[in-house]
């Protein structure tokens, strides 16, 4: 899949697998995993996991522990609860990430969440918060719910890439709702096929991210999925796999599903056999209208 190469924005990537930072046990583990997913992208809530609460650096963040050549950082606005803190947490970002030279301070992945307990998306601060970071020159990849009447909102807002979840965030529930994941895949690409659409949260193990890839996202954003994983490092380079084998699959397209069976070899030359004989009639007489079982 190395020549796969596909744009979001203003990047251009061929890995479609994006990986957070968060939930490791250590930093050595946390870097061996993001290897072996093969991932170009790390996304890292950067007011959560980087900066003091006075708005600062802290002394050690994850940033400390990634390549900052080798990978494209994306922020996140994890944590924010309302549009107004989620654009501050989206220029801060830039800030930080302009000062470190990374191409990562051209964009955010926001998240406007609606409560703690479901850390489901806030629609309507997502809306806002979209709308106001691509009026001040961000490329805007928008964290949503799979609702493809809000992703098509998100794109007339000006968003550079609609990111549908596919169960909450850090549920290992995989795909609930692949027939709206659908929808949103139509609503997005109709008249725009290269549309970058990133399925993202809710990811548990490698088939749902081969599911999700299957539906024909482009790509698949998770975390917890790797970084909670019995083995995380194992864990992700399964997730890479399966990115490559959902992009393959929907590339080839699947056979179409079927009421009944369908023999996988054709008929044709095959030698005929004997018709089966009637219940309840003799061979040697079934031509013979008197000779029904207990006939004289």
């Amino acid at each position: 899949m190395g020549g796969d190469r596909y744009q979001v924005g203003s990047f251009e990537f061929t890995s479609r697998l994006f990986v957070g930072t968060g939930k490791y046990t250590d930093f050595s583990t946390m870097k061996a995993a993001l290897a072996a997913s093969q991932c170009q992208v790390v996304t890292v809530a950067v007011r959560r996991d980087v900066l003091s609460p006075d708005g600062g650096r802290k002394s050690e963040s994850i940033l400390d522990h990634l390549d900052l050549s080798r990978y494209t950082i994306l922020p996140n606005t994890a944590g924010c609860f309302n549009a107004r803190d989620a654009v501050r947490s989206a220029r801060l970002s830039r800030e930080l990430l302009e000062g470190l030279g990374n191409p990562g301070a051209r964009w955010v992945k926001i998240e406007v969440l609606a409560d703690k307990k479901t850390l489901l998306p806030d629609p309507i601060g997502t809306l806002e918060a979209t709308k106001e970071l691509v009026d001040v020159g961000f490329e805007v990849l928008a964290y949503t719910n799979d609702d493809p009447i809000l992703a098509r909102k998100l794109k007339d807002a000006g968003a550079t890439s609609v990111m549908p979840l596919g169960s909450p965030i850090g549920s290992g529930q995989g795909i609930l709702n692949p027939a709206n994941i659908s929808l949103c895949l139509e609503y997005l690409k109709d008249g725009d096929p290269d549309y970058p659409v990133i399925v993202d949260a809710g990811v548990g193990t490698a088939s749902d991210v081969t599911i999700a890839m299957e539906l024909g996202a482009d790509g698949v954003l998770l975390n917890t999925g790797i970084a909670g994983a019995r083995d995380p490092v194992q864990m992700a380079s399964a997730m890479a796999h399966a990115v490559s084998a959902g992009r393959l699959a929907c590339l080839a397209g699947r056979i179409a599903r079927k009421r009944y069976a369908s023999a996988s070899s054709s008929a044709e030359g095959v030698i005929a056999s004997a018709p089966s004989k009637p219940i309840g009639v003799h061979q040697s007489t079934a031509g013979d209208p008197r000779s029904s079982i207990g006939a004289t």
